[in-house]
């Protein structure tokens, strides 16, 4: 992910603009002052002046051939990149935003950078803008709702449009961000604004069946956060299928989405009689398994516990973890391309974007033998 900042805007910031040969000092207040010329031994950054001096062109040719490729001839655009090149010339997006308005980039803001969940939703969001010329900037609200609305409101300060993957402000937050720029939601339908969501009922129906035909007849669902709204749909979901196939379910709190919020929550699923069990996500299901390993439980023997998202290392565990696998990757894809095709001026969906999850039977969960 090389083109991938983890960024965020704050303060104040200088640039130059170019505008078809005039260099310009801009501060974040639109002040310019008058245009300068640099010399290639002074310690500042490259100008398009000393690219033109290099490549033995006028500085307008090189702002045509960094601005807009096409409007020199190939000969002369690879004469002018090469000059870059060798100056190792970077083009300021806050710059080039003056004259068009736009600064290329767009804004993810993710609820915990060090949840893997997030890992294939960076990685799809950052490919597809990245293949559109458009670069990434990542935040994270650390499961907060107030320090979520803080960083949205900066980034949009700086960047065309924002993703909000997994977030915790409410839903009037969401709406009056969407209504200054553009935004698309991830895990969360907000009516009005564009969002790509799992629909988790196919794979939690395919979880409790494999459940029940393995002989349990109580399931517990560790829920996450309060106020992730995807927490509510799994549970909805898990409630649903039990009852279909005839199995009782019963939800327990965790303290966090965590691997230690799993070992936290230990003592409640053995007090709830289930067992089964489906978590949240699989850092739970991974730190509520070792800690029921740990005091001489045997999985699936005795217990079968599932996750949920199939993260990266959720088959490192042993045995390995039974999870509904979300298409995490897809997510962020999506989400990218009606931002992008959004700031074309295309009309965004009318309604959520459904991708499907599937379950993934691995060695957590089986036949109940005592």
């Amino acid at each position: 992910m090389g083109r991938l900042l983890n960024y965020l805007a704050t303060g104040l910031f200088c640039c130059h603009a170019v505008y078809d040969g005039a260099v310009t000092d801009v501060t974040s207040t639109g002040t310019a002052t008058t245009p300068t010329k640099r010399g290639r031994g002074e310690k500042s950054s490259a100008t398009i002046y000393d690219i033109a001096k290099l490549a033995g062109v006028n500085p307008s040719t090189v702002s045509r051939a960094l601005s807009k490729p096409g409007r020199v001839s190939a000969k002369t655009q690879k004469i002018i990149e090469d000059a870059a090149a060798e100056l190792n010339y970077q083009v300021n997006p806050f710059a080039r935003a003056l004259p068009t308005g736009r600064t290329q980039t767009i804004g993810l803001i993710v609820a915990d950078i060090t949840n893997p969940t997030f890992f294939d939703i960076i990685r799809g969001a950052e490919t597809t803008g990245s293949a559109r010329d458009y670069t990434l900037v990542l935040a994270e609200s650390a499961e907060s709702p107030e320090t979520e609305v803080t960083a949205a409101r900066r980034l949009l300060s700086t960047v065309d449009g924002l993703i909000l993957a997994s977030p915790r402000m409410d839903d009037d937050h969401i709406r009056a961000l969407a209504a200054d720029k553009p935004v698309a939601v991830i895990n969360r339908e907000i009516q009005g604004v564009p969002c790509v969501v799992p629909d988790v009922n196919k794979g939690i129906s395919e979880a409790v069946r494999s459940l029940a035909a393995n002989g349990h007849e109580k399931l517990a669902y560790v829920a996450g956060p309060k106020q992730s709204w995807m927490t509510a749909r799994r549970w909805d979901g898990v409630k649903a299928a039990a009852e279909w196939s005839k199995l009782s379910a019963v939800r327990l709190e965790s303290s966090k989405p965590t691997v230690d919020g799993g070992r936290q929550v230990a003592r409640d699923v053995l007090d709830s009689g289930a067992t089964a069990v489906i978590t949240y996500n699989d850092l739970l299901a991974i730190g509520l398994m070792q800690e029921l390993q740990a005091g001489g439980m045997r999985v699936p023997d005795q217990i079968s516990i599932v996750g949920f998202d199939d993260i990266f290392g959720a088959d490192f565990t042993t045995p390995a973890l039974t999870t509904v696998r979300s298409p995490l990757g897809e997510c962020g894809t999506r989400a990218v391309t009606i931002l992008l095709d959004m700031l074309q001026g295309q009309d965004a969906p009318g309604e959520a974007v459904r991708v499907e999850t599937e379950l993934v039977v691995r060695g957590s969960s089986g036949r109940l033998l005592v």
